[in-house]
């Protein structure tokens, strides 16, 4: 098979009728093998039923529910488990990615050798305020932290090799920064295409203010688990070894001092309380250390979504 479609979705039954369609049309044009695989993430609209209802016209779609709405991390992450195309691609289900990119993607993916390609939406038809300025903010922090040239981290039509998306793992709100798990996942070709951004035609969009916060978090925790992820004893002992050594040494410093000033009383030096908040802190981080070390060993099930239907398999 050469392409499989991955498509979260949440409470989106106006728009998938026409993005199916679509996508038939594309991929019947350019004569590829392809699949489709609808993520319901827990609609309380008739997605379901819609998706049922697409799957008696397309041999070609697939369909996962979840029990209840995880994110789209989580669709994301279930859709690449069930991926079977040399090339993926992922979209958003409200029509404004643009199916009529992928064979350019899939062109750059195979013939031009690239593990990754993201799409750049140059012009937007999103409020300013409430998006463009905030995905501006987050990129240009994730290029300088990342080293990745890439203009819109967040969009949401991707294409990668089927290996990339086999060896990387989206939870939380990872699916912001999914070029960077690749990259630290070893896969450094990474490209960009610019794509027609679409406006919206059915339904609002499903983010709220909470975007702008979780954005930042999210960088600061890949950054974080990136390059402490398997070994956090490397974080918080060597941090705990910084406070441990001040709490040492005022330790010195105080015990110095009251062999050349005995009359001197330790507690009503401030050295004293760096010395034993240093000398606290340093433990607690180095039992934190080991702490991690154990999680991190016995956490196979860190991914686990509760599906309560399939179609298609």
């Amino acid at each position: 098979m050469q392409i499989s479609v991955v498509i979260p979705l949440f409470n989106e039954s106006e728009s998938l009728p026409e993005l199916m369609a679509w996508i038939d049309r594309v991929m019947q044009t350019n004569q590829y093998s392809y699949e489709v695989i609808m993520l319901d993430d827990g609609s309380d609209d008739n997605s379901w039923d819609t998706i049922q209802d697409l799957k008696n016209k397309y041999s070609s779609l697939k369909g996962i529910r979840f029990q209840r709405n995880y994110g789209k991390s989580a669709a994301l992450n279930e859709g690449f488990k069930a991926a079977q195309g040399n090339i993926v691609v992922t979209m958003d289900a409200d029509l404004q990615d643009s199916p009529d990119e992928i064979p350019e993607f899939y062109k750059m993916i195979t013939e031009d050798g690239y593990h990754l390609v993201s799409g750049w939406k140059k012009k937007r038809y999103d409020n300013t305020f409430t998006k463009n300025i905030p995905s501006k903010i987050y990129n240009a922090v994730a290029r300088k932290s990342s080293g990745i040239v890439l203009h819109d981290f967040n969009c949401g039509i991707k294409a990668y090799q089927l290996k990339v998306v086999k060896s990387i793992e989206v939870f939380g709100e990872m699916h912001r920064y999914i070029p960077i798990l690749a990259k630290w996942a070893g896969f450094k070709k990474i490209g960009e295409k610019v794509v027609v951004h679409q406006a919206r035609k059915y339904g609002t969009t499903k983010f709220g203010w909470e975007r702008f916060v979780n954005g930042f978090l999210d960088l600061m925790t890949i950054q974080f688990l990136s390059k402490f992820g398997k070994k956090p004893m490397q974080f918080f002992g060597l941090v705990g070894t910084l406070f441990f050594l001040i709490g040492f040494g005022s330790v010195g410093y105080i015990t110095v001092s009251k062999f050349l000033y005995p009359e001197t009383s330790i507690t009503n030096k401030p050295a004293f309380y760096i010395a034993l908040t240093s000398m606290l802190i340093g433990v607690q981080l180095f039992l934190a250390g080991f702490i991690a070390e154990l999680i991190n060993r016995n956490a196979p099930d860190r991914n686990h979504y509760l599906i309560v239907e399939k179609i298609g398999w």
